[in-house]
């Protein structure tokens, strides 16, 4: 138990001003080494809940620890063991008979959004938010620009957003990377900014990003080879066009998470000798070994993909960069899909990290894998 927790741990006898001195002199959750405790605290004027439990995203944990009220307090409290550097996004559920409610921790101001909405945050012990995701006063922003692709694969015309490094020049080439869900990892990774300071930084090469949304994404990114002709044929013609490109394979790449990734082994698979570099972060590489057969049928592409690329890979790409959060579900398809990887010849660099499934834990990622992908000056 907390030793914060201790202090008021039977507090019914304690003076009103006594529990307000606690919550003005702690933040929440209360982080202790490798114990976290977790603290809610009833609003006076609402219907007391009839139990409370914390909802996280945490593989091999009962995904809601319930929480136990300190009698007298309307206060409720619980604690888990987190290692060091781990973060941690979750809810916390009230209860009131057989209606429940997730809402944000009201004593936690630290936020994670999604195209959900938002989850409470807690840091671990050893976890610091990397600086080179805020604005750099320092830094040259790049440009975004809005371009239009009629797309013959997909028989419709698509909008790319395109980013242009700072100081971009006609007269020299600059290496090109794809990035899948490209409004999601603008919004949610912060992903413009953290160009910006890594290119400024010399961490990263200048490059120009195209950011790229599927239309239908589950069908779209399941190794659809409408995607991969897409990317490799009319998205990579186009960008030439209007871009000094760095023609070799070796200077461009692609990114993805989550069916992103799927789609971007995919692709690279389906096109090899094309796309030198994959950036994969938390893929769903679902196949049969582990009885991903029971997932649901918008995982029956995704399943046949892996199956087939397990039995005969290639050589897709030179170089990968694979990463999963040891707190997903999908660490135990990227662990094997490691040395499968590795096997080919590609030059393969695999990091775990203790995060979840969500889109700050890919922002974290991309200091390491693009300065390990397209290193800087």
């Amino acid at each position: 138990m907390s030793l914060a927790i201790q202090e008021i741990t039977g507090a019914a006898h304690l003076a009103r001003a006594d529990i307000e001195r606690f919550f003005e002199t702690h933040e929440f959750p209360i982080v202790e080494g490798t114990r976290v405790t977790f603290v809610f605290r009833e609003e006076r004027d609402a219907p007391p809940p009839e139990s409370v439990a914390i909802r996280h995203w945490i593989q091999g944990l009962p995904s809601a620890q319930e929480m136990v009220p300190i009698p007298g307090t309307g206060i409720w409290h619980c604690g888990i063991d987190l290692p060091e550097g781990s973060r941690v996004e979750y809810k916390i559920e009230l209860r009131f008979g057989e209606r429940s409610i997730l809402i944000q921790d009201p004593l936690n101001p630290h936020l994670a959004r999604d195209p959900y909405g938002a989850n409470s945050v807690v840091h671990g012990t050893g976890y610091e938010v990397p600086d080179w995701i805020h604005e750099d006063p320092q830094a040259r922003k790049g440009e975004m620009r809005s371009i239009r692709i009629r797309s013959a694969a997909f028989g419709e015309t698509r909008r790319i957003q395109v980013y242009e490094p700072a100081r971009f020049r006609e007269a020299r080439r600059y290496p090109l990377l794809l990035v899948h869900d490209g409004s999601d990892f603008l919004r949610f990774s912060d992903l413009r900014t953290v160009l910006d300071n890594l290119i400024h930084r010399l961490e990263v090469a200048p490059m120009v990003v195209a950011f790229l949304d599927p239309g239908d994404r589950l069908h779209e990114y399941a190794d659809d080879p409408r995607q991969g002709r897409f990317l490799a044929e009319e998205v990579l013609a186009a960008l030439e066009e209007r871009y000094p490109l760095v023609p070799r394979p070796a200077a461009r790449g692609l990114v993805g998470a989550s069916f992103g990734a799927v789609a971007s082994l995919s692709a690279a698979w389906r096109h090899p000798g094309v796309f030198g570099n994959l950036f994969l972060l938390s893929g769903s590489f679902a196949f049969t070994d582990i009885g991903d057969h029971e997932k649901g049928p918008a995982f029956d592409p995704v399943v046949s993909f892996v199956n087939a690329f397990r039995e005969n890979p290639g050589r897709p790409a030179e170089r990968v960069f694979l990463t999963c959060g040891t707190y997903e579900s999908p660490i135990y398809y990227n662990r094997s899909l490691a040395p499968v990887l590795q096997a080919t010849g590609m030059d393969v660099k695999y990091l775990e990290a203790r995060d979840g499934h969500n889109w700050e834990n890919w922002r974290d990622r991309m200091r390491e894998g693009l300065s390990w992908l397209f290193p800087g000056p």
